[in-house]
């Protein structure tokens, strides 16, 4: 079998190094300042990729931490303006709105506690550390739009149509105001977290906060519609019926959201694979390692924002010295955390078993 050479972006030292006296190898010997793989600028046992990775992931969480700051200031003058205005006029829609603000308000509590917790450094008790913080913080703001804005929206609308109407145009006006200013609130958060999805590297991404944020904030823009809408026909026509109907519309749009956040931070949270490219990618990388003969299995697996774990079953080209055997092995794991800053749990299985029942293997993938 001829080998391959080695791809540039894996270690200079070849898996052949020589062996200095004491049976130790030229990387043995290399400088306690500047181990092998690393540079002064990051700490040690840590690929440089890795750690510009850390640092780009932490500026995205200020960005994000900026974004959520925003969007909850908003929410809580609009919350108190639309409880307010509400129950001044007496409208099902208005203080559907207020809910809505409300559970907005708490929610971003919540992402700001995932944003903090998330980057907890990795103890012994959660080796792998705390990234799936986020994605838990983020299943509770699911829950908070499901029970606080959802439900209490549809039961406002069914109470509506149950009991007599007696607003007053006054309280209208006041109301469809409030709803104005809120909307132009709702909409400038709106444009905050669209303005930080164009600027960022990879768009939204995975985030779950910054995704929150989103549709949270277009979700209430286009509830503030709806209630607009519905209190506009009330005071035309006199029917509450339009305005019920407009409060219930409201509370199956957060249901609806809620069930799609919720469904997608489930998702993360029992373990969700990277997406195929990448997965396709590192299988790739792997298979063109001229001492890896064939990748049995590949199994990927999101810990958080910008922490993979990547796990692969290979089988070794015939002829390698057992003595370098580790050497190659850090050697390709340093070179796919490189290329990839964000898989920082590397782990290869040498073994000629077959592959693991159930596992996904890819013909590609294979030497």
């Amino acid at each position: 079998m001829t080998a391959k050479p080695p791809t540039e972006h894996l270690s200079s030292t070849p898996a052949s190094a020589e062996r200095a006296p004491g049976g130790r190898t030229a990387r043995d010997t290399s400088s306690k300042d500047e181990p092998d793989g690393q540079s002064k600028d990051h700490s040690p046992g840590q690929p440089k990729g890795q750690a510009k990775g850390q640092a780009k992931g932490q500026s995205k969480d200020q960005e994000t931490k900026t974004t959520v700051w925003v969007a909850l200031a908003a929410n809580l003058v609009i919350a108190l303006a639309k409880m307010a205005g509400g129950l001044f006029a007496g409208s099902p829609a208005l203080l559907s709105e207020a809910a809505h603000s409300i559970a907005d308000s708490m929610n971003e509590v919540f992402l700001l506690a995932a944003l903090r917790r998330s980057r907890k450094p990795a103890d012994p008790q959660h080796p792998f550390g705390y990234g799936k913080e986020r994605f838990f913080w983020s299943l509770l703001a699911a829950v908070g739009i499901f029970v606080t804005g959802g439900c209490f929206s549809i039961f406002q609308g069914v109470e509506a149509l149950r009991s007599e109407s007696s607003e007053t145009t006054t309280g209208y006006i006041i109301g469809l105001v409030v709803l104005g200013v809120a909307f132009l609130a709702e909409g400038g958060s709106l444009v905050r977290a669209l303005w930080q999805v164009r600027h960022q590297e990879g768009g939204i991404g995975s985030d779950p906060a910054l995704r929150t944020v989103i549709a949270e904030d277009g979700t209430a823009v286009l509830g503030v519609t709806l209630a607009m809408i519905g209190m506009g026909l009330h005071m035309a026509t006199g029917e509450i019926v339009y305005e019920a109907a407009a409060s219930v519309a409201i509370g199956l749009l957060l249901i609806a959201v809620a069930y799609r956040l919720g469904a997608e931070a489930r998702a993360q949270l029992i373990g969700e694979s990277v997406d195929p490219e990448l997965r396709r990618e590192i299988g790739e990388f792997l298979a063109e390692q001229p001492e890896i003969d064939r990748v049995a299995t590949l199994l990927t697996m999101r810990l958080g924002m910008d922490s993979t774990l990547v796990a692969a079953r290979i089988d070794l080209a015939p002829g390698q010295d057992s003595e370098v055997v580790e050497l190659v092995m850090e050697r390709i794991k340093s070179g796919v955390a490189e290329r990839w800053p964000e898989a920082d749990q590397v782990f290869l299985d040498i073994t000629e078993a077959p592959p693991l029942p159930g596992a996904e293997v890819d013909p590609d993938l294979t030497g």
